[in-house]
């Protein structure tokens, strides 16, 4: 690995995530993982689960979405 590659990573690692950052990657490998088994399941079934848990309004998700 170059040094300049390995500089990023390392910088990625300590790079702190909000709740909202992780909640986006939760529903992205949610998709990534439904969709390779089913490939009807859709982003947007996804993000209306994970809309409708109980714990989703503590979460600022919806206007961090690439899918809109």
């Amino acid at each position: 690995m170059n040094e300049p590659l390995r500089t990023l990573i390392d910088a990625a690692r300590k790079a702190p995530q909000t709740k909202s950052d992780l909640e986006v990657q939760r529903r992205s490998f949610a998709y990534g993982n439904t969709h390779f088994e089913n490939d009807k399941i859709t982003r947007e079934m996804v993000n209306k689960i994970a809309d409708e848990m109980p714990f989703s309004e503590d979460l600022s998700v919806k206007a961090n979405r690439n899918d809109e």
